[in-house]
């Protein structure tokens, strides 16, 4: 299915995502180039919500940046397909070498401000990350990989101990809070 018309007719969650898909689709239609990082303002990036089999447990990395626990995922420097870069992000941040969708359909949506940092010896500005979220299955028993230019250390979690060791509020409070709750309503 196109993108834009899955982001139109995924049917938000809560009062962030009506506004979160308002201003995605807006950017999708007026921001040139909002697939690549070259656009410094915005652009879209994938997520994965990664669980296991019995969908009690979510695989977090600590990520380098942010010095926080957080999911995988990742720009998506110009691929179209934001399924395919969050099966790839959670591959190549994991370790995991068998990673699924639950459902091709988009689980969440967000628009997520990153404030200004260095990557890779240079400063990147702040900007807006447009990203979709992706319910995504895992082995919780296959070993596990650091990404070490990303990430520190990968690791399961209860969906609860997922959200508390996060030490970013927004994304412990409003994010992995709402993927939780959405995942225990079988949504």
């Amino acid at each position: 299915m196109d993108l834009i018309r899955s982001i139109e007719e995924y049917a938000p969650f809560n009062a962030q995502e009506i506004a979160d898909k308002a201003l995605i689709l807006a950017a999708l239609a007026a921001q040139p180039g909002v697939f690549s990082r070259e656009n410094l303002h915005v652009h879209m990036t994938a997520s994965a919500w990664i669980v296991n089999r019995r969908r009690d447990r979510a695989l977090m990395a600590y990520h380098n940046i942010y010095r926080s626990w957080s999911w995988l995922g990742g720009h998506a420097d110009g691929e179209r397909d934001l399924l395919q870069v969050a099966l790839r992000e959670a591959r190549e941040e994991s370790g995991l070498a068998s990673v699924r969708a639950v459902s091709e359909d988009i689980f969440s949506l967000e628009a997520l401000t990153v404030d200004g940092h260095e990557k890779r010896g240079k400063y990147v500005p702040s900007h807006t990350h447009l990203n979709l979220t992706y319910l995504v299955e895992a082995d919780d028993s296959e070993p596990l990989f650091a990404k070490a230019d990303e990430n520190s250390d990968v690791r399961w979690f209860s969906l609860d101990e997922a959200v508390s060791a996060s030490c970013e509020p927004w994304m412990r409070d409003r994010i992995y809070t709402k993927l939780n709750q959405k995942l225990r309503e079988g949504r």
